[in-house]
Order: C-alpha cells, then structure tokens, then sequence
C-alpha cells in the first residue's frame, strides 16, 4: 500500500507539474467547481457499502447483489442531477466555463456504479499486492490520459476525459480479474441493513466533506476561480505527501484492526506504534513544505505559480493536523464507531463555517488557510476522548 500511495503521488506530482505548465490558474479553477460539486453529490449519497462490506466477518458475498443496485441505483441520481443543474451551479459560482466541465465529468458516477463491488475484497482480506496492481494501473492510466488530452485540447476538458477513462479502465479490469461477479438480484432485507450500517459513514462522509472543502467553495465564491485554482493546487501539493501516508496506513490498518479488535491489548499496541511511526514521517515532510516553499513551487509548477508560496506553507501546517487525525479514523470504523467519525467531522464543519467567511474576506486565500487549521486543531479533545474510551476496558465495542 506504501508503494502504491508512492506511485500514484509521484505520478501524481508529475501530471500536476506538466499541466500547470499547459493550464491556467483559472482553467484550474474551472475544473475546481466542477469537481466539488461531483464529490458533494457524492459524499451526499453514500451509502457506506465499502464499510459495511469489510466490516461482515461472516460470508459478505450474499451482499453483493444488492450492494451493486444500490451503487448502480446511487450512479444514475448523481448523474442526472448534476447535468441538470450544472447551469444552476455555474451560475452560483459566477464561472459559466464551469456548466460544460460539471455536465461531462457526471459520466463519472454513472460508470463508477456499475464497477464490481467485489473489488472490496482485495482490502477485506488483506490482499495489498492485488489492490496495488489495480490502483496503480488505473491510476497511472487516468493521469496519462489526463495529460495527453490536456495537451491536445489546452483547456480542462482534458482532466475530465481523464478521469472518465480511469473509470472505464477499473470498471473492465474489476469483472475481468475479481470474482465473483453481482447479478440483478435484490433484497429489501440486505438494503435496509447495508443502509442501516451505513447512515453513520453517510453522515461523517458529509460533514468530512464540508470541512475539508468548505474554504474551496468559499474561495470560489468570494475570491473567483483563479484563487481558486492557486488555492487548490496549494493545497494539493501540500497534503500529497502528507495524508497520503496516513491513508496508506489507513487502507491496511482499518481491516488489519477489524480483525484485532476483539484483543484490546493487541488493537492498543498496535495502533500506537503505528501511530507514531507514521505521524513522524508526516512531521518531517509537513517541515521541509513549510521551510521550503518556494522551491516546491518552482521545481513542480513554475514561475507563474509563485503565488501560491504563501498559503502553501500556511497549509502544510494543516495537512499535519488533519493527517494525525485522519489515522484515528481507521481504528473507530474498525470498532463500529462510525459515529465517532461523524462527530469529528461535524466538529470540524461548524468551525470551519464560524472563521471561514470573515478570514477569507479579509485575508483572501491565506485567511482561509488559517481557518482550515482552525477546524482541524480544535476538535482534537473529541478525538483524544473517544481514544481513551474505547481503550478502557470496561469499554465495549
């Protein structure tokens, strides 16, 4: 998982230079929208099948059928709503460009619904080196393809065509080498359970979205789409390397401790040497962000990006705080916690909303770097909290 994370983020690092040299800041910005809107929509209608899926210790297989509907099911609303309102949202927005951008990338969901959802199993059952080979090969094809386009089209049609062909390519590979495959069937039993589960990861799901792209639609509100496009590639570069690790650790410590957690010490233990391991990497890489700003800016974007160099240190303090967090998540979805998730993450909305508009109106993009800072810092009480609760041992998960 560590080498996949590296692939993909230095692969990653590499698409972002080439097309900041061939995008604007506000081509940037006008995929910008486009792409909140689509993980918004999303967020909204996530129905935590993954979670639940890996959370079944018995035979999860007897879910697939219905689990597959309901994502098909989920892929069709996301898809009609945004090429419906893609005007509406353009027109919030104040970035026509943007109604085209929202209309094309809404084949996204769609096809994304009809992947195999036995693709979980990769994770589920520990199988890291299956799920590299995929990840990486989807990946590295959707940036390619995200590139040459952007080469040939010069605007940011070419980061949506991108994508859609990373999608296309997970959804053949995930029926050609996963097993075994859904059909139609479906059961009313199954969906309210999955649903049931589910509710907890949809809420955390929303209110981690909001606070962790609240600034972006402020900026893009207030600020216009070239802020918006220094803002978020500011950010990108950021928190690459620095959530990046801790979601490489995520992905194998959620199932790892789904198993563990029925021994208190072992889950204990191991979450701690973890977690200290990995925070160390990530402290070391948030400081040469923010000591080294403008050489990150120059050797990966260009002079033109030199913007950016401020809010880019304010931000590589945040990936700090909101990578330490983020390795808790893993551990409280593992113990069925979901709703510890959705309270931090509800924490860190309503933060984000009080300081958001005052530092960003007054402070411009750096305002609202500081105001992600904020919501990241401030709920960390929860979290130490919930930690010391569910290590008790009168605790029962």
């Amino acid at each position: 998982m560590g080498g996949l994370r590296g692939i993909v983020r230095g692969f990653g690092f590499v698409r972002v230079a080439i097309l900041a040299r061939v995008l604007s800041p506000k081509d940037f910005g006008v995929y910008g929208v486009a792409s909140l809107v689509l993980a918004f929509l999303e967020i909204l209608t996530e129905t935590g099948v993954n979670v639940f899926l890996v959370q079944k210790k018995d035979n999860f297989q007897k879910y697939l059928d219905t689990a597959w509907i309901i994502s098909i099911t989920r892929g069709f609303v996301i898809s009609l709503t945004l090429f419906f309102v893609a005007p509406l949202i353009a027109g919030f927005f104040t970035s026509p460009e943007s109604s085209n951008i929202i209309r094309l990338i809404a084949l996204v969901p769609l096809i994304r619904g009809f992947i195999n959802p036995s693709i979980i199993s990769y994770l589920k059952d520990l199988q890291f080196s299956k799920e590299f080979r995929l990840r990486s090969s989807v990946y590295v094809f959707d940036g390619t393809m995200a590139i040459i386009f952007s080469l040939i089209l010069r605007n940011p049609f070419g980061i949506v065509i991108g994508i859609i062909a990373g999608v296309l390519l997970e959804l053949v590979l995930s029926y050609v080498f996963v097993k075994p495959h859904p059909s139609f069937t479906f059961n009313l039993n199954h969906a309210k359970e999955i649903v049931a589960k589910g509710k907890w990861v949809t809420l955390s799901g929303i209110f981690n979205y909001l606070a962790q792209n609240g600034d972006d639609i402020v900026v893009a509100r207030i600020l216009g789409n070239t802020p918006l496009g220094f803002y978020q590639v500011a950010y990108k570069i950021s928190t690459l390397p620095l959530t990046e690790v801790s979601e490489a650790v995520g992905k194998v410590t959620f199932p790892t401790y789904t198993k563990d957690n029925e021994d208190k010490r072992v889950l204990r233990s191991n979450f701690t040497h973890t977690s200290i391991i990995v925070f160390s990497l990530v402290l070391v890489f948030g400081i040469l962000l923010y000591l080294f700003p403008d050489i990150v800016i120059k050797v990966v974007l260009g002079e033109k990006w030199l913007s950016a160099v401020a809010v880019l240190k304010v931000l590589a303090i945040f990936g700090v705080v909101r990578s330490g967090v983020g390795l808790c998540y893993s551990l409280f979805l593992a113990v069925g916690r979901q709703d510890v998730v959705a309270k931090i993450c509800l924490a860190q909305f309503i933060v984000l909303a009080i300081f958001i508009f005052p530092m960003t109106r007054n402070f411009g993009i750096l305002g609202a770097g500081y105001s992600a800072i904020i919501s990241s810092i401030i709920p960390l009480p929860i979290v130490f909290y919930y930690l010391n609760k569910i290590f008790k041992d009168d605790y029962e998960s």
